[in-house]
Parts: C-alpha cells; sequence; structure tokens
C-alpha cells in the first residue's frame, strides 16, 4: 500500500463522517436523513463523529489494503486520522465565562 492512499482514505473517512454528522448536505438532504433515522440506534450513530468513523473508515481499509493484518490496522488508523482532523477543524463557538468583577466598599463617615 502507497502512503498516499492512507492520507486519501483518512481524508475520505474524515469527509463523509463529516458530511454525514454535521452538515445539512445539499437541499437539506442529510437533515431530512438525520431526522428520518430517529433516536435509535442510528440516530445516536449519526449523532457521534467518533462512532460513525469507524463505520466509514472499515470499507475503505478494507479496500486500501493488501493483507488482512494491514486492514485490521488501517481500520483504526483511518478512524483515528478522522477524529484529530475533526478536533484540529472543529470550530469552538463556546463564548468565555465574563470576567470576575467585584467593587469596593465605599466607607460612609
Amino acid at each position: 500500500m502507497q502512503f498516499y492512499w492512507m492520507v486519501l482514505a483518512g481524508l475520505a473517512t474524515w469527509r463523509l463522517t463529516h458530511l454525514l454528522s454535521a452538515e445539512d448536505g445539499p437541499w437539506n438532504i442529510v437533515v431530512h436523513l438525520r431526522r428520518s433515522v430517529g433516536d435509535g440506534f442510528w440516530g445516536t450513530l449519526f449523532d457521534c463523529f467518533h462512532c460513525l468513523s469507524l463505520w466509514f473508515a472499515a470499507p475503505l481499509a478494507c479496500v486500501i489494503g493488501v493483507t488482512w493484518p494491514e486492514r485490521l490496522l488501517l481500520w483504526p488508523a483511518l478512524s483515528g486520522m478522522a477524529c484529530l482532523l475533526e478536533l484540529m477543524t472543529a470550530q469552538k463557538n463556546v463564548t468565555p465565562p465574563p470576567a470576575f468583577y467585584t467593587e469596593d466598599k465605599e466607607t460612609q463617615k
């Protein structure tokens, strides 16, 4: 297996996983798909980026791997690459907490 196939498969795993777990898709197709699967097994699978990346990595590992041991090692490696890419590219929309502020009490005479 060539190294660039592993990089391409890792990028493909991230892209497909991100599309199904976080994006609306063209014409909101993916949103309708996520809503239609409900809250059962498939719904929770679509909500978890890490879980979903394992499902996308498995067939890609089987396609680009040459031997079975290589395929078994590629499976978590491709999922791990997708998870690292997600961590690096995720937008943190977290507002920092307000600064702590206190006033001194004035002494009255």
